[in-house]
């Protein structure tokens, strides 16, 4: 596995940005990252109403005893922008997926806007885990062992930092 992460310093501070295309129209790729039957696949599933401003409970299924978390829906555009956040035991996570179709493939940008101090190389490599996961679960191939992202790419995103 090869990291595909970036760094960009913003007006804010920093982000975290990966990309990952797909030969599919973007609402198809949109359902695949807002419909809990289809995140189920890759993250988890999750419940309750989803609207901006909504918190919505995710289940982490490929996390270490599964953990339910609430995650707060900022913004939803569909299909083209989902901003997420959360509070948990590693800090606060700001995340956005932004979609952009043309001819046929769609672009996915995974975008984590990172607070000071957060941990790069654990959260590079789990991010790459979940997107390689999210490539699995559409394409019918085998799931990826996070044992091959972590510690494996903690050099490429220590480098990063």
């Amino acid at each position: 596995m090869n990291p595909t992460g970036k760094l960009i310093t913003t007006g804010e501070g920093r982000d975290l940005v990966l990309v990952r295309t797909y030969r599919a129209p973007v609402e198809d790729v949109w359902a695949s990252v807002t419909e809990p039957e289809r995140t189920a696949r890759w993250f988890g599933p999750w419940e309750g109403v989803a609207a901006p401003g909504a918190t919505i409970r995710v289940r982490m299924s490929f996390e270490e005893d599964e953990p339910w978390c609430e995650m707060r829906i900022d913004a939803c555009e569909p299909p083209r922008r989902l901003a997420l956040s959360m509070s948990d035991s590693s800090g606060d996570w700001r995340v956005e997926l932004l979609l952009a179709e043309t001819a046929g493939v769609t672009e996915l940008r995974f975008v984590h806007h990172l607070t000071p101090g957060a941990p790069l190389a654990e959260m590079g490599a789990g991010w790459e885990y979940y997107l390689d996961l999210l490539t699995a679960a559409r394409e019918g191939t085998p799931r990826p062992a996070f044992t091959d992202y972590y510690p494996a790419m903690k050099p490429y995103y220590d480098a990063l930092a």
